[in-house]
């Protein structure tokens, strides 16, 4: 099995100074970033502010070999507390995606559905039983 676990920090409006300051901190630097406004057309956003608009969707940060994500909340979905921090699972195959994802929904919460997305073929999030939220990531062949 190829899974690779990926820290996942998620904000509520404030990925952007949370990025300019792991990448004084840390070293960090940016390989990747898209606002909400700058998602594919088959998305929504109509119905976003600009500010809104401006949001981190994702970003991808190195720091030294390791990699991190920083985004903030979907609009109009406030975090909880505990919620800031995920883990990304990121697998080659739907089917291991799948497998991944109904051991990890067994007694837990389902946050997102697998399924296919804009940018993943199967991608969802589950919170485990313990608490733990899991975003689960399938790479496109």
């Amino acid at each position: 099995m190829n899974v690779k676990f990926t820290p996942f920090i998620m904000l509520d409006g404030h990925a952007n100074e949370a990025i300019r300051f792991y990448e004084q901190a840390l070293g960090a630097q940016v390989v990747f970033k898209q606002t909400f406004g700058d998602i594919p057309e088959e998305s929504d956003t109509s119905a976003m502010t600009e500010e809104m608009k401006k949001r981190i969707a994702h970003s991808v940060m190195v720091v030294g070999g390791s990699e991190l994500y920083v985004s903030d909340s979907e609009p109009n979905q406030p975090l909880e507390r505990g919620d800031q921090v995920n883990i990304c699972l990121t697998v080659k195959e739907v089917s291991e995606a799948e497998r991944i994802y109904d051991a990890l929904r067994s007694e837990g919460k389902v946050l997102l559905p697998l399924q296919p997305l804009y940018f993943s073929p199967a991608y969802g999030m589950i919170t485990d039983r313990f608490g733990v939220t899991f975003q689960i990531f399938t790479e496109r062949n």
